[in-house]
């Protein structure tokens, strides 16, 4: 199962989103990722999904504003 990575603007509801191989690979990047934001608006989210379709309809929050 494919994983993504989610960069997510709580203010703007900009989104920036990559795919891994794995969810392990995503959270390790999310886990750096973390240790270097010091914005509270940003949120980091890794998420396994079948598809990039599947997740646009199981986390559409992050979407809405594409």
């Amino acid at each position: 199962m494919l994983a993504y990575l989610i960069k997510y603007q709580r203010r703007t509801g900009e989104m920036a989103l990559e795919q891994f191989e794995t969810l392990r690979e995503a959270t390790v990047e999310r886990l750096k990722l973390d240790r270097h934001n010091d914005d509270p608006d940003l949120e980091i989210v890794a998420v396994a999904s079948a598809s990039e379709d599947h997740l646009r309809v199981s986390h559409s929050r992050y979407f809405s504003a594409v």
